[in-house]
């Protein structure tokens, strides 16, 4: 869907973005400090084109520990420059440290007495080359940076939330509604020239037209899943089982990802108002992540021009608490257009939703901006820091104006927190550690900016 953005009353300096890893850096703001007593060992990684799961992978063999005693507490895109902190157990500082893992940087390790757990995270801390771009054009973006910081950023989820094939909301609403022959009709079927390769599109149309036999031959090895799943139905002919040979990690994602969508239209609804409290409204605390009923948003609004609360919209799910009046009409009405209702996601047989409410806005800190050139071309780069769970793209997308993020060939969509992150907002922020000392913070633009080997990060 193509949502509306906050500032469309400033062009756009348009560009593409992840051009090469070391256009992204992003690194992540813990939301404690290790201790220097416990079990655990806490240690932030600098890599390059490595994931999150990957690195604990590489952790667990060099240091002989099992993987479930290694945490982290956010995903990382593998197509940037990213510093971000482990916890492992059954270690030692010093072993930690004077470790040669290829690709892995370890730039400081302390103790501290619990695992790292997803959201434990202040945020994350970006520093972002657009390329293809006028760097003269760098003086447009100080305006819309300084009213995103003033009214607030949408709280959209990035597109990349939704997958490859833009579609992991409509997987989810068709398990949330128990239309098996549906999701698999959007899974194994439906080609899209834009995406799909020669052999998946004859693949795809060979299901569409029901030979599942020759959909099974065409599809290519690297389609796992859709192999997988083909094969239990060619098997059981039921599409319920089929459906139930999916992971339940994936179709957790996918009803996330629906969520995410109602999350974003409510957002779009009230996008011009974005920063102005309704009677009803169920009002976030910043400081706490706490939430309030509304009765009187005249009384309140002085709080939220404060940017001391947020209205906040539907993560949907059968418990989520329901504002009232023109707040609740309006997320009402989004959910009608898929025929649903918060009761749906208690109903599902792939497990019930409870739900939760998340800031319709967050607010940008810290946010600088720099034109260069290089010898891969002009740039500008935009620093800035986001709470957990923000999508920096979304942010770039007030300044480029682009319906679509342009990425780079080859370039990974996600950006901050791409899909093991908690659905319920967890706040976070990214931060520069002084090499060393494993306590000071930096945030000055030029190591931000990961210019040098020491590096940057992007959040996922």
């Amino acid at each position: 869907m193509n949502l509306p953005y906050l500032t469309s009353e400033f062009p756009g300096i348009g560009g593409i973005l992840k051009e090469r890893p070391e256009d992204f850096f992003v690194q992540e703001l813990p939301l404690y400090e290790p201790s220097g007593v416990g079990e655990h060992v806490y240690t932030e990684i600098q890599k390059v084109g490595i994931t999150t799961f990957e690195t604990v992978h590489r952790l667990s063999k060099s240091l002989r520990v099992h993987e479930k005693d290694i945490g982290y507490a956010g995903l990382k895109d593998a197509r940037a420059i990213t510093r971000q902190i482990f916890s492992i157990l059954g270690t030692s500082e010093q072993t930690v440290m004077n470790l040669h893992v290829p690709g892995l940087n370890m730039r400081w390790a302390a103790r501290h007495g619990n695992k790292l757990r997803l959201g434990h995270l202040s945020g994350n801390r970006f520093a972002i080359k657009i390329r293809n771009v006028i760097p003269t054009d760098v003086v447009r973006l100080r305006p819309i940076l300084n009213i995103l910081q003033k009214r607030g950023m949408p709280n959209y989820f990035g597109e990349q939330r939704f997958g490859r094939r833009g579609n992991n909301d409509r997987l989810g609403a068709a398990l949330i509604r128990g239309d098996n022959v549906s999701l698999l009709k959007q899974l194994l079927g439906a080609p899209d020239p834009a995406i799909d390769d020669a052999d998946s599109i004859r693949a795809r149309t060979a299901f569409d037209t029901r030979d599942n036999q020759t959909a099974m031959r065409l599809y290519p090895r690297h389609c796992g899943l859709e192999r997988r799943i083909l094969a239990r139905l060619i098997k059981t002919r039921k599409p319920n089982a089929a459906v139930r040979a999916i992971d339940e990690k994936l179709r957790r994602l996918w009803i996330s990802a629906l969520q995410s969508r109602i999350f974003n239209q409510v957002v779009a609804h009230r996008i011009q108002t974005l920063d102005r409290l309704i009677d009803g409204d169920l009002a976030f605390l910043h400081d706490s992540g706490a939430c309030f009923l509304v009765e009187s948003a005249a009384v309140e609004q002085a709080r939220c021009d404060s940017f001391e609360i947020s209205p906040t919209g539907p993560l949907v799910g059968y418990r989520m608490t329901l504002p009232q009046g023109e707040p609740l009409r309006i997320e009402q009405e989004v959910l009608a257009e898929d025929d649903l209702t918060p009761a749906s996601f208690r109903t599902s047989d792939y497990g019930r939703v409870k739900g939760a409410r998340r800031p319709l806005r967050v607010k940008p800190t810290d946010s600088e901006l720099a034109a260069g050139a290089d010898e891969f071309g002009p740039y500008i780069t935009v620093a800035f820091s986001l709470p957990a769970g923000s999508y920096a793209t979304v942010l770039l997308g007030e300044l480029m104006k682009t319906q679509s993020i342009s990425l780079a060939a080859g370039a990974a969509g996600g950006d901050e927190g791409t899909d093991a992150q908690s659905h319920e907002y967890a706040a976070q922020d990214g931060h520069e550690r002084l090499a060393g000392d494993g306590k000071g913070v930096d945030r000055s633009f030029a190591q931000a900016d990961g210019q040098s080997s020491s590096g940057g990060e992007e959040a996922e």
